[in-house]
């Protein structure tokens, strides 16, 4: 693994780990219970995805809470459509941003492809 590739896993350990709170934190403020049950089961999809990552890293890394506090701000703000459209976007460019890293680390096809299903699930909540 190259220096570039070790930080590049990193942060995407980071952002995976940031993303099981920022989920976690929807869940207890959205309105019904297909949400929040999607969130969570987001949320429970992102600690996978991190572990994936610290396989590859072997960093001990803990979650950081700005998204999990700037969510419900957001999600008032901006409202939930908005918002959601806001998420799904970054889950759909998270499962493009990890297709190069495949061919030197294959388990990454797997956050790959729940990312991209995690744009779909979010957007399905509009």
């Amino acid at each position: 693994m190259t220096q570039e590739q070790r930080k590049e896993l990193l942060r995407s350990q980071q952002g995976e780990l940031n993303a099981v709170l920022m989920y976690q934190r929807l869940a207890k403020i959205v309105k019904t219970e297909r949400e929040r049950n999607a969130f969570l089961q987001l949320a429970k999809e992102e600690g996978r995805h991190a572990r994936v990552f610290h396989d590859y890293t072997k960093e001990p890394l803990k979650a950081k809470k700005t998204m999990a506090h700037i969510m419900p701000i957001l999600y008032f703000l901006l409202g939930r459509k908005r918002l959601y459209k806001i998420i799904a976007k970054g889950e759909y460019d998270a499962a493009k941003g990890y297709e190069h890293l495949i061919a030197d680390f294959p388990e990454v096809e797997s956050v790959k492809n729940d990312e991209h299903r995690h744009g779909d699930i979010v957007f399905g909540l509009i």
